[in-house]
């Protein structure tokens, strides 16, 4: 067996349900899961009509690089979404199976493992797991900036020093955050880039929650149009990760794409040649038109500024509860630790959460998730008023 298996930690949802075990919830009252950012809004009709009308597609073996029809589609949302001058769809752009897989695909390509020192892979903290697990199977060591609460969650690139940033291969951003749902400015992209000018390392920034937003009139700077808006058109050792599973309710279709170097892209598409992950046709034919339409993730934003709205309203009568930049999560402050909070939440009011903690890892002398609770709002409306009444309840409870 691959002995870096056993570096990998339980995932976080593994932590929860061990969390719980034994627990026996309020049976009072219906459970309300919270914990999982899997979007429960319904699937527009459109997207499952099309995916349906071209089922026929598996009768052919697709290739790796997808459909120019699908291409030609991303680079034009990319184009209109970001202001982009240009976007080749032959070269800077390859359609993946989630941004999940490509998350934990890219690494395998980036880090070279054949040096004098372990190759280092950074990431913000706390963070989506899937980076972790991607730099110790490509065989990095992980390091970690913490987002903490006294510096907006914003990420400090002096926590490290050169003797860290000389052996980065590989930093993970996440744009608007998971779970902060903060979204990095245009002086902290220009800085990050210059780091990566300095010590040639990749950025890969993952912009999967990047169509949940709350101003029609500001979307969230992306990290190619940071690039574009600095001078940088080629997208020099940046790579871009997106998908149609928040942004169009659709997490088990599967689709996404990266976008960025094309260079980089070249190897990773040899890679993921090797690795047989080309995109169902069916699935390329639905995403191609659900990258066309805007009107449907209009309503989807609607739908979530009304639960946002409604959440803090009621959060706000108990504790200081803030709207994310973007994304579906609330990152608040638990009153007592994180654990112990989402034991009680749980035994007393049967309203799951994810404890922040789970998110995390020691770094740089503390747990920068310690005390704090991600809450997905992606349940609908009257479930998600009835949730937070009830951590408000608990909140009140424990004062």
């Amino acid at each position: 067996m691959n002995p870096l298996l056993r570096n990998l930690q339980p995932y976080p949802f593994q932590k929860l349900s061990h969390l719980l075990e034994g627990i026996t919830a309020n049976a009072s009252l219906a459970p309300i899961n919270l914990h999982i950012g899997e979007p429960k809004h319904e699937t527009p009709a459109f997207i499952l009509t099309e995916l349906a009308k071209n089922l026929h597609g598996v009768a052919n073996y697709p290739t790796t690089l997808g459909s120019k029809w699908l291409r030609a589609s991303i680079a034009t949302w990319l184009a209109q979404r970001y202001q982009l001058t240009a976007i080749d769809p032959e070269t800077e752009i390859i359609p993946v199976n989630g941004s999940r897989e490509a998350l934990f695909a890219f690494a395998q390509t980036v880090i070279n493992s054949k040096t004098p020192e372990q190759p280092i892979v950074v990431c913000s903290n706390p963070f989506y797991q899937i980076y972790e697990g991607a730099a110790l199977l490509a065989g990095a060591q992980p390091y970690f900036l913490n987002a903490s609460a006294e510096q907006d969650f914003a990420l400090n690139y002096e926590q490290l020093p050169e003797a860290i940033w000389s052996r980065t291969q590989l930093i993970y951003v996440c744009s608007p955050n998971n779970p902060t749902g903060r979204v990095m400015t245009l002086d902290e992209w220009q800085h990050l880039f210059e780091l990566s000018d300095r010590y040639g390392f990749v950025i890969a920034s993952d912009e999967c929650y990047s169509e949940i937003y709350f101003d029609e009139h500001t979307p969230p700077l992306g990290a190619l149009q940071a690039a574009q808006q600095l001078g940088r058109n080629k997208f020099t050792r940046l790579v871009v990760f997106s998908s149609l599973s928040k942004r169009s309710n659709v997490p088990g279709l599967r689709s996404g794409f990266v976008a960025g170097d094309a260079a980089i892209l070249k190897d990773f598409l040899l890679y993921r040649t090797y690795h047989g992950s080309a995109m169902n046709p069916a699935v390329q034919a639905a995403s191609t038109i659900a990258w066309s339409d805007e009107q449907h993730v209009m309503e989807n934003r609607r739908i979530y500024q009304e639960k946002f709205k409604d959440a803090l309203a009621i959060l706000n009568e108990c504790m200081l509860a803030k709207m994310p930049d973007a994304g579906f999560y609330l990152w608040i402050k638990t009153p007592i630790n994180d654990r112990d909070f989402t034991q009680k939440l749980y035994r007393d009011y049967n309203v799951i959460v994810l404890p922040g903690s789970y998110l995390g890892r020691e770094a740089h002398g503390f747990n920068p998730g310690e005390n704090f609770v991600r809450i997905a709002l992606v349940a609908p409306l009257a479930e998600c008023s009835q949730a937070m009444q009830r951590i408000k309840a608990c909140i009140s409870q424990i004062h």
